[in-house]
């Protein structure tokens, strides 16, 4: 073994191992710490060759810098070592502290492992100090946790010899400040990873949310961002050009509402229940010039993993124009094509949805029917001022049906009325009036008197005319939330509210007045008379045997006049 008890070779080797660790604190990047590592065995520990092996991910050493020999960084540079193999290799070797040797009378079984190596070509001395051309000497990096970093390979010492202790003892400080800057190397790197995949990620998002600013700014239906949660619920924090011109509002007025400031009252649920589960749903907006447009909201939330929900991306759409089409077509299904007054379907359906089913015993009750049980009250004492009803005309007459002229009243349960086929405890169960005050839903049926007789003589053009003229005046006498409609031909019905028997008996003189006048139609004046017969709609009853009563008084009626002389039509 060397000897180096010389005090200024001491100096000189700690001198240059000075120099060897402050070079590893020079090196910024893995690739140059790798070679420093390397540099400095050769140049400050006295060694011709270093090869320092780098543990990758996988966990197999590669050799990833190689000083002292051009040959040797040719050969080995890049190679890859199993982990087993280097394992194996690590728990043979003599130990020195951290290091390991293993001499070439022990080595020459690793000769066909599969880690890299060189050999420096030299005979085989019989001196047991030098240094022989098999022997090994490995100097493990290990993290301040053990964890190994790499190994550094060390072959041929320039004095020929075998490392003494001194050298030992320096390759072990040079090791462990080794292992120190690798460590900080590898963590410089992933810093540095973890920069620039930031770096990445951060433009992606600039990117990502420049596409969406893009996007909604330029998107040609409406789009809008409002806040989820908090006192500022629903608050429009950005609005795009074109829902400012969908609404004919500024973007810093818009910022200043909320959708359920905007949308139209009978909407509001709509909105509320869309708003809150996302989804799409069909309402109004109002424009600035007070206007409502329809518009197609549809809601995505947009939320945060750990947060929750964040806010509401809100896409608004103008199909003003698609729903203008569809209220058209249901205005032509539900009202007559001539005249423009709802048809019999709609009469109906607006009847029907003021009745409730009824049960057997109801005035037009059906047999089995479900509805309040209504039962027949005493008659009250007879006026000897009012002329009894004695016969369908007078009755008739008096604005009364033949069957309230000749039954009884009928009165619901002092117990209340229950709900019944959905209808709600507090409808308001449609009854006949029967005293003096009472009020009821009159149905006056209409059917005009010399009509075809016009429509011989003069043509259908004529008798479209009339039937035209016939519903504006019809339209013009009612109230406003009254219904009129076209039952077919010169069949009409008007439906009247709240009324009782004289005021639906007055209402039928003023409507059958106002239709009387003559009518012009081509420079001709023509006439047509009408008749009347006054039904009253009650639960219990159908739609259609409503309608069936009215059209029976208004056959008694017309009975009853047939002989008083009526105006011949035309």
């Amino acid at each position: 073994m060397e000897t180096e008890s010389e005090p200024y070779v001491r100096l000189a080797s700690l001198r240059a191992l000075h120099q060897a660790v402050a070079k590893l604190n020079t090196a910024r990047s893995m690739a140059d710490t790798l070679q420093t590592i390397a540099d400095g065995v050769v140049e400050g520990l006295g060694f011709e060759l270093c090869a320092v092996n780098f543990v990758r991910p996988d966990g197999d050493l590669v050799v990833a810098a190689v000083a002292g020999s051009e040959a040797a960084e040719t050969a080995m540079a890049g190679r890859v070592g199993s982990r087993a193999s280097w394992e194996r290799r690590l728990a043979m070797g003599e130990p020195s502290g951290s290091l390991r040797f293993i001499p070439c009378h022990e080595g020459w079984i690793l000769d066909n492992d599969d880690v890299p190596q060189w050999h420096t070509p030299a005979p085989v001395s019989d001196d047991t100090d030098r240094w022989q051309p098999s022997d090994r000497l490995f100097a493990p990096l290990h993290t301040s946790g053990s964890e190994l970093l790499g190994v550094m390979s060390l072959d041929k010492p320039r004095n020929g010899r075998r490392p003494g202790t001194w050298t030992l003892e320096a390759l072990q400080l040079y090791t462990t400040q080794a292992a120190i800057a690798l460590s900080n190397a590898r963590l410089r790197a992933n810093m540095q990873r973890a920069l620039v995949r930031l770096e990445r990620e951060q433009q992606a998002l600039r990117a990502s949310e420049e596409s969406f600013r893009q996007a909604f700014e330029y998107a040609p239906s409406g789009m809008a961002v409002a806040e989820m949660g908090g006192d500022q619920h629903g608050r429009l924090m950005r609005a795009n050009d074109a829902l400012c011109r969908l609404l004919g509002r500024p973007a810093a007025a818009m910022r200043r509402y909320s959708f359920s400031d905007l949308v139209h009252p009978e909407d509001i649920g709509t909105l509320l229940r869309t708003s809150a589960e996302g989804g799409r749903a069909e309402l109004r907006l109002a424009r600035r010039d007070g206007s409502y447009v329809w518009v197609s909201l549809r809601n995505s939330v947009v939320a945060d993993a750990a947060d929750g929900p964040r806010f509401l991306l809100t896409h608004v759409e103008d199909i003003e124009e698609r729903k203008r089409h569809e209220i058209q077509l249901a205005h032509r299904a539900s009202h007559d094509s001539l005249t423009g007054l709802p048809n019999s379907a709609e009469l109906r359906a607006r009847l029907g949805a003021r009745l409730c089913a009824g049960t057997a015993g109801a005035p037009g009750g059906a047999e089995g029917g479900i509805g309040p049980v209504l039962t027949q009250a005493p008659r009250p004492a007879a006026d000897p001022t009012v002329a009894p009803l004695t016969d369908p005309a007078a009755a008739t007459a008096a604005g009364l049906g033949a069957l309230e002229a000749f039954e009884g009243p009928y009165d619901t349960p002092a117990s209340g009325i229950p709900a019944f086929d959905g209808y709600a405890a507090h409808h308001d169960h449609a009854v006949p009036p029967h005293h003096d005050g009472e009020k009821g839903l009159a149905v006056l049926f209409c059917d005009l008197d010399g009509f075809k007789s016009i429509n011989d003589r003069f043509g259908h053009h004529c008798g479209d005319a009339v039937l035209i003229e016939v519903a504006r005046r019809l339209s013009a006498g009612v109230r406003d939330n009254d219904t009129v409609a076209r039952l077919g031909g010169d069949e009409f019905v008007v439906l009247a509210d709240g009324v009782g028997p004289a005021e639906a008996q007055d209402l039928a003189v003023r409507l059958r007045n106002a239709i009387i006048p003559p009518i012009r139609v081509d420079g001709r004046a023509v006439r047509v008379g009408a008749s009347f017969g006054i039904g009253w709609a009650a639960c219990g009853m159908t739609a259609e045997e409503v309608l069936q009563s009215a059209d029976q008084r208004m056959y008694v009626e017309k009975r009853s006049r047939s002989g008083g002389g009526r105006r011949r039509a035309g």
